[in-house]
């Protein structure tokens, strides 16, 4: 009798250290591949410049590594779901590190964009695509409750922390050093997702079954989606181009700009998980986020760079506070076993619509304005926080969570 409670006893804590093992190793990777996004997401457009590539040109490429992002967030779903998740994220690490020698021994426009698309390079300040559909699921079972928010914070944090150190060298070293680097950084990912433990056998929905949060979770989609198409008029490296053109900042100093950015970032994240706790997770998502837009408007009629710099950093004091509280939502409506669906449907939806803004934003910027981008992207994000709240103010997390 006693050595059967022993082994009872034995198998919970087995459990628990099986998941803060798998968060490690998930932390390591994510460190790891943001400090390259750092670099990379400032790089890619004015590198793309420098090969030949007009404004034009610069958006459409920023669009088709995003329907990269998607397409491997779509070819994901389905290898998690049979083989789990170690198996899908050593396989996406292999990839990168494939794009990240495309680079190296490259200096067409065209194979640096189908490498940025193959690698899912980031082009935003915020992570999206096929890594963070998986990994979050990968924490969301390792934790519940209120310390799934904390870990999702941490998760981002270090993101954006890494992220902040990458952006402060891209001035430093010459783009094949970079590149270099994001090789180093792709075979420390594979180390590190070839040690996650195998997870526990859980019972999967297939791709094509129908869940009790289907509904649910495409509600989700189709908000996330209009936030993300926002959002595409703005990404890291728009935004980046955008200082350049308009007020001459060179890659040394953007480099030190999106530095500071992403640092205030992160520190936005440590106050993200003790503010869902006060105020609830829709409620943190929709105030954060609604008054980060109204700054991103004001980005646009910033007559100096220092102004419009100012308005950027406080703006990422609070644009991103809604991503692990928007995570931890998502992870606490649905059912265990649906959430491989629920991470990559609302990530594809995301990155499939991002993918169209930024084509639209090179014309935009050529033929309007180069600031009608903010305008545009900041009054859709305020449409989104209205209808998501109006939408899931009476949606509250399983019982359980």
């Amino acid at each position: 009798m006693s050595s059967t409670n022993s082994i009872r006893s034995l198998a919970p804590r087995t459990s628990v250290d099986a998941g803060r093992s798998a968060v490690r190793r998930v932390l390591i990777a994510k460190t790891a591949r943001t400090f390259c996004y750092g670099f990379l997401g400032i790089l890619l457009p004015l590198y793309l410049a420098q090969l030949g590539l007009d404004a034009r040109g610069v958006g459409l490429a920023v669009t088709c590594t995003l329907v990269g992002s998607a397409a491997l967030t779509w070819g994901v779903r389905r290898p998690a779901e049979r083989l789990g998740g170690r198996a899908a994220l050593v396989g996406l690490a292999a990839l990168s590190g494939i794009a990240a020698v495309l680079m190296l021994v490259t200096s067409q426009p065209w194979v640096v964009v189908l490498a940025a698309m193959l690698g899912n390079v980031a082009v935003g300040t915020g992570e999206t695509g096929p890594f963070l559909s998986i990994e979050q699921v990968v924490i969301a079972r390792a934790a519940a409750g209120p310390r799934r928010t904390t870990l999702l914070s941490v998760y981002n944090l270090l993101g954006y922390a890494s992220g902040a150190l990458g952006a402060g060298i891209v001035g430093l070293l010459a783009p094949r050093s970079l590149f270099a680097i994001f090789l180093a950084a792709a075979i420390v990912q594979v180390a590190a997702y070839a040690m996650l433990p195998v997870p526990p056998t859980v019972k999967r929905a297939t791709a094509s079954a129908s869940g009790p949060s289907t509904a649910l979770i495409r509600r989700l989609a189709a908000l996330f989606s209009l936030d993300s198409f926002a959002g595409g008029f703005v990404l890291q490296s728009l935004i980046a181009y955008y200082l350049h053109e308009r007020y001459g900042l060179g890659l040394e100093t953007l480099g030190q700009v999106f530095l500071v950015a992403q640092l205030v970032t992160a520190a936005s994240l440590l106050i993200a998980a003790r503010a869902a706790r006060r105020f609830g997770l829709l409620n943190t998502m929709v105030v954060s986020h609604l008054v980060s837009n109204v700054l991103l408007i004001a980005m646009a009629f910033a007559p100096t760079a220092w102004l419009a710099v100012a308005f950027f950093y406080a703006r990422q004091l609070l644009s991103q506070m809604d991503v692990p509280t928007r995570q931890a939502y998502v992870m606490a409506v649905v059912e265990d076993h649906e959430r491989e669906a629920a991470a990559t449907t609302t990530t594809l939806w995301r990155t499939v619509t991002q993918a169209i803004s930024p084509a639209v934003t090179g014309w935009v910027m050529a033929t309007i304005s180069l600031s009608a981008p903010f305008v545009l992207g900041g009054a859709l994000k305020i449409l989104y926080d209205l209808l998501l709240y109006a939408t899931f103010k009476d949606v509250k997390p399983r019982p359980d969570d």
